[in-house]
């Protein structure tokens, strides 16, 4: 019996993941690219109703196809370029400079991490609309406006992925060349820039990534004169009814997000290849700083400013401090496409939430537990875990439209036509999910010292109590930042929830899209209401996780010690 129930638990912990995997995921993936591949015609009623579609061939042959890809790869480039010379500035003060409140200065660039797209937006939108403080620019409703919005989501994490490379390098060769007469700008663009290559380049290829797949932001301040790959795919389904047109654009977008991964993949690999010697103390800033300091300084304005004319949009109406606009989130009906109140759908939100939290963290466990077993390198369960683990992250590869498109032909079409209620769209959001949480946990299990369980197990602890005193907890802090990003990532979750979600039940991100997109004053300062109440949750549910879990876990674990010593 107690060699049986491992064996038993790990098969449940294969095969469970791997079901969850192939329903929501690998099956209606794969009837996307076989749909744009053949233009066969597909119908969404119950009664199978035909709709035509474009073939490769004629969605090819389109001049707007092109255009949207070049579009789309327009923006994501710029959006890298300038969140990279900003962010690299960014890195050598924030971390390299002893500035005041330079932990405090770190802790505000990276609140866009929890915040959802359309929150952005909606933030961006209250600054550079019509009669907003700086409407007068006329960037309203152009790439600019969203090329901001990127560089406002990606400074921090370019800061943070290269400032930490940056105090990992040896200071002796740059040293050096400043002591044979090379001016600080020259030793860094011939000494100090060449070695941080790697880093900076695994960011630009994660930055670009997030930036093509940025579906919240250009659906909220592109309005009806800006497309990407993914607005296509949007109106192709939801307005002209041409699937497999939708289908050839979502092909494209695999394609280009899957190049990003590999660009990043070979980036990283780099990165990591490089090494560190040791962690450099940050020093004192000198006049040869001022560069930096003033484009960081710009970054940081670039996060605050915006956030701060959202929580100020959400508290004026007609030219008054009022609280009406949060008022107004209890009553139904303010705009036409939300019928129901925006604290209705905040509720249903969490709902939703906490049902993709809890799959995302069963699932992602699962299979972090399965891959982390160590095995012997020449053994075939070794290619085992890799393909495991491969299959895991491949939702990394496609962007959350295609996944709620693919979701939509498949699993809420003939013969299944499974209801969107809050368990099926916490399935779908789980998908953008697991990866995140499983890239949060794998690592910690895999820096395990074996010789903890073998000693676990010579004092005659058995595999629950070797798992409970040995790994849980150090699993347990990681394990509630993946839940805490899992459950951010799915309150603000809007590219899949935009095809899947009811009309009459709209996750709050949609609720916030269709107030934003009416010009109503009301309509907008709800929009900005409903903005500031997400991003507070996603802030709080991320506190609560990273601090509260860990806790909770030592709790389990003191539990268990005492019921073994009774037992």
């Amino acid at each position: 019996m107690e060699k049986t129930a491992p064996r038993v638990a790990l098969a449940v912990m294969v095969f469970l993941p791997l079901a969850f995997l192939g329903l929501f995921f690998l099956w209606p993936t794969l009837r996307i690219i076989g749909l744009g591949l053949s233009g066969t015609a597909t119908g969404l009623g119950s009664g199978g109703t035909a709709c035509v579609g474009g073939s490769l061939r004629e969605m090819l042959g389109r001049t707007r196809t092109w255009t949207t890809l070049f579009w789309t790869l327009e923006m994501g480039l710029l959006g890298t370029v300038f969140s990279v010379f900003l962010g690299v500035a960014g890195a050598w003060a924030l971390y390299g400079l002893r500035i005041p409140g330079r932990r405090v200065w770190r802790t505000l660039t990276g609140v866009p991490f929890v915040l959802p797209s359309v929150v952005v937006g909606v933030a961006f939108q209250n600054l550079l609309g019509p009669g907003a403080p700086l409407g007068f620019l006329g960037l309203s409703e152009s790439r600019a406006a969203i090329i901001l919005a990127m560089v406002f989501f990606n400074f921090s994490l370019v800061a943070r992925i290269v400032g930490n490379a940056w105090m990992r390098l040896d200071p002796r060769p740059a040293q050096a060349a400043r002591a044979l007469g090379a001016s600080p700008a020259r030793a860094f663009l011939t000494v100090t820039l060449p070695r941080l290559g790697p880093a900076i380049f695994a960011a630009a290829s994660l930055v670009f990534l997030y930036c093509i797949t940025s579906y919240g932001l250009i659906r909220v301040l592109g309005g009806v004169k800006i497309t990407t790959l993914e607005v296509e795919i949007y109106l192709e389904t939801a307005s002209y009814l041409n699937l497999s047109g939708a289908a050839v654009l979502s092909i494209l977008q695999i394609l280009i997000v899957l190049a990003a991964l590999g660009i990043n993949g070979v980036a990283r690999a780099r990165f990591e290849r490089a090494g560190a010697l040791r962690t450099v103390p940050p020093r004192r800033v000198r006049r040869e700083d001022t560069f930096a300091l003033v484009l960081t300084g710009l970054g940081i304005l670039l996060v605050a400013v915006p956030l701060v004319f959202m929580v100020v949009a959400s508290l004026r109406l007609a030219g008054r401090w009022t609280l009406a606009n949060y008022q107004a989130l209890g009553q139904p009906g303010i705009v036409a496409q939300l019928p129901g109140t925006a604290w209705g759908a905040w509720g249903y939100s969490l709902q939703v939430a906490l049902l993709s939290c809890v799959i995302s963290l069963v699932m992602g466990l699962s299979v972090a537990l399965v891959v982390s077993r160590r095995v012997p390198l020449n053994s075939r369960w070794r290619g085992a875990q890799e393909l495991f683990d491969m299959l895991f992250s491949s939702p990394q590869g496609v962007s959350a439209v295609t996944v709620g498109f693919g979701m939509l032909i498949t699993l809420q079409a003939p013969p299944l036509s499974l209801p969107a209620n809050a368990l099926f769209l916490a399935a779908a959001q789980a998908v953008v999910a697991v990866p995140l949480v499983l890239r949060s946990v794998l690592p910690t299990l895999r820096a395990i010292n074996p010789h903890l369980r073998e000693a676990a197990a010579t004092l005659g602890a058995n595999r629950l109590q070797s798992f409970v005193t040995v790994e849980l907890p150090v699993l347990a802090r990681v394990s509630g930042v993946g839940a805490g990003f899992a459950f951010a990532i799915s309150l603000g979750e809007f590219g899949a929830t935009s095809f899947l979600a009811r009309p009459l039940e709209p996750t709050l991100p949609v609720a916030i899209f269709a107030l934003s997109s009416r010009p109503s004053a009301q309509a907008q300062g709800a929009s900005a209401a409903a903005s500031v109440v997400l991003a507070l949750t996603c802030a709080l549910v991320m506190f609560v996780a990273e601090n509260g879990f860990a806790t909770a876990t030592r709790g389990l674990r003191w539990r268990l010690k005492l019921s073994s010593k009774g037992e």
